[in-house]
């Protein structure tokens, strides 16, 4: 298991504090929830530690590694996987050949010949079973609806058998049952204790799915604890909840 430590964290873009001098850290095996009004810095949070971005100062520490900029080619050796809210699938492959891709090891022809190997074979079809596109591997992405593009997301996630999951609004705009599709695969990240944080605006998923949540407004902290304590605590109404 892994933990995230996060010491005195800066993202400036122009004039735009994104991220501003965040101290935190995320429990080894646990699911934190990271919440806060739109443009507080959750996304960027993300980025920063899945090294879209770099930040302008601070560190960032997996287990016993510390960073002041982790490169994204960096993030298959320390295990961490992450989706995004909108997509970043390549419409233009398969179903199938969007799942290989995360778990390249060298050129993508190379990886995509891969498939054709049992052990790529079943680990695929392994994943495909579980986000319920097995009927749909061959459809290019592209043509699948966007609660299908939202399991794909996920899928290339789970594909990686990741230690840290970074999951950005992984319900967003999906329908009840999808929903609750999702919401079950990320039940078992759970409960194989992986350490995952996800970003959701449904406090009822939020209180149902974290044993920790960060609150987050301007890019600083606002509030950090139990779900119950959190969501009660009248800062984070105002900020968050408008009450």
């Amino acid at each position: 298991m892994k933990g995230i430590e996060i010491t005195h964290l800066t993202k400036d873009f122009g004039g735009l504090r994104a991220v501003d001098d965040l101290s935190v850290s995320i429990a080894a095996g646990k699911t934190t929830g990271l919440i806060g009004p739109n443009g507080s810095g959750k996304t960027t949070l993300m980025n920063l530690i899945s090294g879209l971005y770099k930040p302008d100062c601070g560190t960032i520490t997996i287990d016993d590694k510390t960073f002041d900029f982790i490169e994204p080619i960096k993030l298959r050796e320390l295990r961490i996987a992450r989706t995004f809210q909108d997509g970043r699938l390549i419409n233009q492959l398969s179903v199938d050949d969007n799942l290989l891709l995360p778990i390249a090891e060298t050129s993508v022809l190379k990886s995509l010949r891969q498939f054709k190997t049992n052990e790529m074979q079943k680990c695929v079809n392994a994943i495909l079973e579980k986000v319920g596109l097995t009927s749909h591997r061959h459809k290019l992405a592209e043509e699948l609806s966007y609660g299908q593009r939202k399991l794909l997301e996920l899928g290339r996630a789970l594909i990686q058998d990741a230690d840290i999951y970074l999951l950005d609004e992984p319900f967003s705009g999906l329908q009840e049952k999808m929903a609750e599709h999702v919401l079950g695969l990320i039940g078992e990240l759970k409960k194989q204790k992986k350490t995952v944080v996800i970003i959701e605006h449904n406090m009822g998923l939020i209180k149902q799915l974290s044993d920790h949540i960060i609150v987050l407004d301007h890019g600083a902290l606002l509030a950090s604890g139990k779900p119950d304590a959190v969501l009660k605590n009248k800062s984070v109404q105002q900020a968050y909840l408008g009450v």
